[in-house]
């Protein structure tokens, strides 16, 4: 159960509303990472973990901060486009026809969808997507998946932060700025405690007994003049499973060539037929036991 309580985590109230601004504030609710992406990434990763206790807890502390977080930023743009576009862009038309044009720099849709609220969007009106989100069920990518995501949040937050003078915006996002700074610690100090406590290893290594030992140790230089070798990562031994690294230059061992077979003809992909006639396709095992049922029945 949650239980909402009214007052924010931090002020979010504008000096003077700036509909432009509020359109770019939209990539910090509803874009690839976003409060929106973090906050449903972390709740699914708490309701789906496996160990009560420590673990599953904060991951659910930090899920639920950032509906919060959400939340102020909503506030913010709604705040933000307040008097807008009306009040707000017949000002700004008055000394720039240029921004008048396109509405003071407003978003339509927060006119037009939203009644001057904000939107489950990023800054160019694409939707919030659920595929955004990484919920695995193993702690140990889930956790480094998170540090990726508060780290990107907190790079666009900043970029953000310099796109404005307005001193009650600045003073939310540098409170989000200290969030996403503390976050990714706080990360990176729960993978180290997975690993101390035996959940997990330094990096992702399920099924290692049936990996190709070799592979797992070379270096693939792709391209003549690569200076990519000359990296700490391309010599020595490697740094968790310690095997001497190797430096692949030459031609892929492979011989597969690549080369498809024929197309089923029903399917009309395009063909020279230099490779013979295509066989054509059986309908899929379910297909064919549903024909029989209904033949069966009739």
């Amino acid at each position: 159960m949650y239980r909402h309580i009214k007052e924010l985590q931090f002020a979010a109230k504008p000096e003077k509303p700036d509909a432009d601004f509020a359109g770019k504030i939209q990539e910090l609710v509803g874009g690839q990472f976003g409060e929106m992406t973090v906050m449903t990434q972390y709740l699914f990763q708490g309701w789906n973990a496996r160990i009560p206790g420590k673990y599953k807890d904060m991951i659910l502390d930090i899920g639920t901060e950032e509906i919060g977080h959400v939340e102020m930023l909503c506030t913010m743009i709604a705040r933000l486009l307040e008097g807008a576009p009306a009040e707000t862009t017949a000002r700004m038309a008055a000394s720039n026809p240029g921004l008048a044009a396109v509405l003071g720099g407003m978003n339509p849709q927060h006119a037009i969808i939203s009644g001057g609220g904000a939107l489950p969007t990023n800054s160019q009106g694409i939707p919030w997507n659920a595929g955004y989100i990484v919920a695995s069920g193993n702690l140990l990518t889930d956790f480094r998946s998170n540090v990726h995501a508060e780290a990107q949040s907190r790079l666009q937050t900043s970029r953000i932060y310099n796109m404005t003078d307005d001193p009650g915006v600045r003073a939310m996002l540098r409170f989000n700025l200290a969030r996403d700074t503390f976050h990714q610690q706080q990360w990176m100090r729960a993978i180290e405690e997975l690993v101390a406590d035996g959940l997990a290893d330094v990096i992702e290594d399920s099924n290692a007994e049936f990996e190709d030992a070799e592979q797992a140790a070379t270096y693939w230089t792709l391209h003549e003049g690569s200076r990519g070798v000359e990296g700490s990562w391309a010599r020595g031994r490697t740094p968790v499973t310690d095997q001497e690294v190797l430096v692949h230059g030459d031609t892929p061992e492979s011989t597969d060539d690549a080369l498809l077979p024929p197309p089923d003809p029903n399917l009309f992909a395009t063909y020279d037929g230099s490779l013979g006639a295509g066989e054509t396709g059986e309908p899929s095992p379910t297909q064919g036991l549903v024909g029989k049922v209904k033949k069966a029945l009739d």
